[in-house]
C-alpha cells in the first residue's frame, strides 16, 4: 500500500509542473557538433571525388546497411584520383545505425556525416540513399567529374596536401575559419 502511495505521489508531482514543449517544425534546435546524421562523400578541391571504391566501409557496417561497387578509372574518364572509384554507393537508411564505423574505416576520408537528422520516410524505397544524393555539392572552382587530374600527376599529390587543402570535407570550413582566426590573433594552428 505505502509503494503505491508514492508512485501516485511522483505523479501527481508531475502532474503541476510546468509543460515544456517542442516547436519542432517550425523551430529546429542546432544538433550537437559531433552528432552522427546523414552521410556525405566529399570531393577533393578540383571536384574528383574522394571515394576509391574499396568497399572497406560496406565491410565495416555491423549492419549492412552500405553498398558500394567499383570500377576502375581510365585516362579518358577519371572520377577520382586513384585507379579506381564508386560506380554505384547505396545506404540503407533504413537499416543504418548511425555508428560511425564506416567512418572510420574509409581510408581516404571521403565518407563523413553530416549533423542533418531529417530522414524519415513512408517508402523504404526512399530511405535507400543513391551516390547522386550523397556527395558534396561542387563549391566555386571544382569542375563535374569526369575530367583529369587537376592537382598534380598522381594520386599521391591528392593525398600528401589533404590537409593543407581539404575539399568539401564536413568540418572544413571550421577548419578554415580557425586558421583565419590564428593567424589574425597572431598565433599559428
Amino acid at each position: 500500500m505505502l509503494d503505491a502511495i508514492k508512485g501516485f505521489g511522483v505523479t501527481f508531482s508531475h502532474m503541476f509542473k510546468k509543460v515544456v514543449t517542442e516547436k519542432y517544425p517550425e523551430v529546429r534546435k542546432p544538433a550537437a557538433p559531433r552528432y552522427h546524421g546523414r552521410h556525405i562523400l566529399n570531393r577533393h578541391p578540383d571536384g574528383l571525388e574522394k571515394c576509391v571504391g574499396c568497399e572497406l566501409c560496406a565491410w565495416a557496417c555491423p549492419a549492412d546497411a552500405i553498398y558500394v561497387e567499383g570500377a576502375d578509372n581510365t585516362d579518358e574518364e577519371r572520377y577520382s584520383p586513384g585507379e579506381r572509384y564508386a560506380s554505384v554507393y547505396q545506404i540503407n537508411y533504413a537499416r543504418c545505425i548511425f555508428c560511425g564505423l564506416c567512418i572510420e574505416a574509409c581510408p581516404t576520408r571521403s565518407l563523413t556525416m553530416s549533423n542533418e537528422y531529417e530522414l524519415a520516410s513512408d517508402s523504404r524505397a526512399d530511405l535507400i540513399f543513391t551516390k547522386e544524393q550523397l556527395m558534396a555539392p561542387l563549391l566555386e572552382g571544382m569542375e563535374q567529374p569526369p575530367h583529369p587530374m587537376r592537382l598534380g600527376d598522381s594520386e599521391k599529390d591528392y593525398y600528401v596536401n589533404a590537409l593543407g587543402n581539404p575539399g568539401t570535407s564536413a568540418g572544413a570550413e571550421r577548419a578554415a575559419s580557425s586558421e583565419q582566426q590564428a593567424t589574425s590573433q597572431g598565433g599559428a594552428v
